[in-house]
């Protein structure tokens, strides 16, 4: 009831979730996110991280239509490999382009008894084998996982405009976050944002009741 006499209905009690049920949901979370976590360290941790898995994105059209342009592979490697299979493997040592890293198909294995194998590679919409003959040592591994289209996202963010103006993006928030948080409290950015006035007094009805037929 208010000082005019009227009755006020209580505000409703907002739901809550018990202790037990909120301490459970968070650990729950808590459970989740770590084995996002442990699964990404065993199963998807790039190599450069000491992982077992490469990431490539495929361009050009030498593996049509088996894998097609800006589609992202997670590679693994296998215990071994054999005519048929599709791998990712490095162009030899001392060979043009040594190093780059090239997915195709093995048409041929040589030497497979010896226990130092070569394999000839193939793209399969090539009409030729290709003019390198990778070692077991040069073979990164076997495809695992194909994300469609996402290479062709990653190719633009690593071009040298996108990244810049994602550097610059990045710093400005982080200078205005900062600002935000050093400014304290009615002030930011140079203006002045005026403060509530402090709530009246609370006196007691029964005093202001009096007060009002005095002065009246």
């Amino acid at each position: 009831m208010n000082a005019a006499g009227r009755l006020i209905a209580p505000a409703p009690t907002p739901l809550r979730w018990s202790s037990p049920v909120r301490v459970g949901l968070r650990l729950g979370g808590r459970l989740v996110a770590l084995g996002v976590v442990l699964a990404w360290l065993i199963y998807l941790r790039p190599t450069a991280l000491g992982g077992p898995a490469a990431y490539l994105v495929i361009r050009g059209d030498s593996m049509l239509p088996t894998y097609t342009g800006g589609e992202l592979v997670i590679i693994r490697p296998a215990a071994s490999y054999a005519t048929g299979d599709v791998v990712a493997y490095r162009v030899p040592a001392n060979e043009l382009g040594a190093g780059r890293i090239v997915i195709h198909r093995i048409v041929e294995v040589t030497g497979a008894g010896t226990g130092h194998p070569t394999y000839t590679m193939q793209g399969d919409n090539n009409p030729a084998p290709d003019p390198w003959q990778p070692a077991a040592t040069d073979i990164v591994g076997r495809p695992w996982i194909v994300v469609p289209s996402i290479g062709r996202i990653l190719a633009v963010l690593h071009q040298p405009a996108v990244l810049a103006a994602l550097a610059v993006a990045a710093v400005a928030v982080a200078a205005f976050w900062r600002s935000r948080r050093f400014a304290g409290p009615g002030k930011m950015s140079g203006c002045s944002v005026p403060q509530s006035p402090p709530p009246p007094p609370a006196w007691p009805i029964a005093s202001s009741s009096s007060e009002a037929d005095s002065a009246a």
